[in-house]
């Protein structure tokens, strides 16, 4: 994610006109920036070789990970997915929220260079920037990550002498408000009706009904006055419905399927 935010950056490179001459694709590549300063600096053989490294040029790297317990779930709710089949689902666990850091270097030749990649990257960010990103495909899982700009430096190595070659970079800061995700599993047993008793707070005592405070000891006296039964219903053309005697069989009524929910009350005598 981190790498397709900056990978259709370009710089312009303009006569006196004003008229641009030149577009260069800035390029992106997974690395800390000190991977390319030593290219730049350390190769003794750099000067006989026509190019060094191209400039301008974008690094990233992934610097930390910090559990972020304010945006915790609950551990045992589920995501699901219904398979292919209609009689099986994939279900996966809440994932567990990280915030993940990340630092971009940008290394230009010129202060003009670098304004310019500034000048596509920091106007998105107040100080935040959303991505819709398809973390789990298996149940078709999209989430709005939040990216963070959390600060910009710049540094210009111009000192030494005349054969050493200056370094300019830029280091941008980020926070992804990201989650690490436990495993897909596959399950079965689709549940496909629902019975509610319900109990209102009347003890029956001598075959009648009263209305009085319940204890702990008054348990095994509360019964059910009622049940509510909940199913899915759909017509035999696939529309919902919400009577169950227009209804086709339960059976062929598969998890995918655009249902309507019936229901049914059962008193108890």
């Amino acid at each position: 994610m981190i790498g397709n935010m900056f990978n259709d950056i370009e710089v312009a490179r303009r006569d006196n006109a004003g008229n641009i001459v030149q577009s260069i694709a800035v390029p992106i590549a997974y690395g800390p920036k000190q991977k390319y300063l030593a290219r730049v600096t350390a190769d003794p053989e750099l000067g006989d070789r026509q190019f060094a490294v191209t400039l301008p040029r974008i690094a990233f790297e992934m610097t930390s990970l910090n559990y972020a317990p304010e945006r915790k779930l609950n551990s045992l709710s589920n995501h699901y997915k219904v398979t292919s089949d209609s009689k099986t689902f994939r279900a996966m666990y809440n994932p567990v929220p990280y915030d993940i850091s990340f630092s971009v270097y940008i290394m230009v030749k010129n202060a003009e260079d670098g304004t310019q990649i500034l000048e596509q990257i920091l106007p998105f960010f107040t100080p935040d920037f959303n991505n819709t990103v398809k973390v789990i495909p298996e149940i078709d899982l999209n989430l709005d990550i939040p990216t963070v700009l959390t600060s910009v430096a710049s540094e210009d190595t111009y000192e030494g002498n005349f054969e050493e070659r200056r370094s300019l970079t830029w280091q941008l800061d980020f926070t992804v408000k990201g989650y690490i995700f436990p495993p897909v599993r596959s399950q079965t047993g689709l549940i496909k009706t629902t019975n509610i008793n319900v109990t209102p707070l009347f003890i029956q005592s001598n075959n009648e009904i009263s209305e009085t405070s319940i204890t702990n000891n008054d348990i095994q006296d509360v019964r059910a006055l009622s049940t509510v039964t909940t199913r899915p219903a759909l017509k035999a053309d696939g529309t919902p419905t919400s009577n169950a005697a227009l209804s086709i069989p339960l059976a062929d009524i598969d998890a995918d399927d655009d249902y309507g929910f019936s229901s049914s009350v059962t008193e108890n005598v």
